[in-house]
């Protein structure tokens, strides 16, 4: 067993130990005690230097604390160095998820089954669902108690007592123990602050549906300040571009997010009436064949609403066939008049299984997908 020096003391940066077991290549090395804190709980592990040579990964494997180095280690003592600011931000983001955490308890009862403290920001599944004034109230109250500097301390306990804990442990023997201030009781092997007041603000920033719980993401301390700083720096460029304030940017973009819709209405109905005419001139413009029918074959970089409408237009035509092969991705579209004796869906679904596509539609319009380009040239019309 690897003594964890963190669990006394997360502000530990510095330490002496003694390598006691090594991988053949000296590159993974066991001590007998450690401040380095290794992946668990959702919160990934600490790096530093072991005898100046740079800590890659940190596991805990069943009571042993294995460090992973970037090169061999060869002496018997070392002294380690955990990376502080690293260290201090994931104490931040750990003990600022657990108020957060008490807090949703507390006023929605929603309980936390998952955390996760990821590089950029962190997360937490709760097993219910918030709207977003309940996530406002909870973040404002989460930033009183952050104000309010409420120690937060580390004890040890055994399992066979009544913890009181926020959520029951499965753990047996001695637990230890989180505690917030007349907030949170929480069994936990992380690093922590040792007052709210160091967690700094707390900022939620989204939500999503995961699995049928909700996941709430949140940044705390130097992380809330950045984020909120690029926030603002990006509505800010925004309002330059509008010769507005920022806080008129959200109902200027509402503005102009509506005229974009409706200019894109008109020009997706004029490409349209575009494509209509188009097929009417070609119609009028392809002699019938032999046995009568007007048949147009075309190969085209993609297929596309506009083509689609000009092969609709085109075979409104009486005995007339409309075939397109688009590049990227292959695919084919096969147009016919109820007149033409073709049934589009029933012969492209045939000639694009033989090719190993598939497809198909109705008797006048149908489409679909080949694995490759080269396949195109088989299509020819009977």
């Amino acid at each position: 067993m690897t003594d964890r020096l963190y669990y006394h003391d997360s502000y530990l940066t510095e330490f002496r130990a003694r390598v006691v077991e090594t991988s053949p290549d000296r590159q993974r090395i066991y001590l007998d005690r450690t401040a380095f804190y290794a992946t668990s709980g959702g919160q990934p592990f600490d790096i530093g230097k072991l005898g100046g040579v740079d800590v890659t990964d940190v596991v805990d494997e069943d009571g042993r604390i294995a460090h992973q180095l970037s090169a061999p280690l060869e002496t018997a003592e070392v002294s380690g160095v955990i990376d502080w600011p690293r260290r201090f931000d994931h104490m931040q983001q750990h003990t600022g998820q657990h108020l957060l955490s008490a807090v949703l308890v507390n006023m929605f009862n929603a309980q936390t089954v998952s955390f996760h403290l990821g590089v950029e920001s962190c997360t937490i599944d709760v097993a219910r669902s918030l709207d977003p004034a309940q996530i406002r109230q909870a973040e404002r109250r989460a930033n009183e108690i952050v104000f309010e500097n409420r120690p937060v301390t580390v004890g040890f306990e055994d399992s066979s007592k009544d913890l009181g804990l926020r959520k029951p442990t499965e753990r047996e023997g001695e637990i230890r123990i989180i505690s917030i201030q007349d907030l949170d009781r929480s069994a936990c092997g992380g690093t922590h602050v040792k007052a709210t007041g160091e967690i700094g603000p707390i900022l939620i920033r989204k939500l999503d549906r995961i699995r049928g719980n909700q996941r709430i993401e949140f940044l705390c301390g130097l992380r809330a300040v950045k984020r909120a700083r690029a926030d603002f720096e990006a509505i800010s460029s925004v309002a330059r571009a509008f010769s507005a304030a920022p806080d008129e940017v959200p109902a200027l973009v509402a503005t102009q997010f509506e005229k974009l819709q409706e200019s894109d209405k008109a020009r997706r109905r004029l490409a349209a009436e575009l494509a209509q005419a188009r097929g009417r001139e070609l119609y009028a413009a392809t002699a019938p064949g032999p046995d009568g029918i007007r048949k147009v074959v075309r190969r085209v970089a993609s297929l596309t609403d506009e083509l689609r409408a000009e092969a609709q237009s085109f075979t409104t035509g009486q005995k007339s066939v409309f075939l397109a092969m688009g590049e990227n991705p292959p695919a084919i579209m096969l147009a016919s008049s109820p007149d033409s004796g073709m049934n589009a869906g029933e012969f492209l679904k045939t000639a694009l299984a033989k090719a190993g596509g598939r497809g198909g539609g109705t008797a006048t319009m149908a489409q679909g997908s080949l694995p490759s380009k080269d396949l195109l040239d088989q299509f020819v019309l009977p």
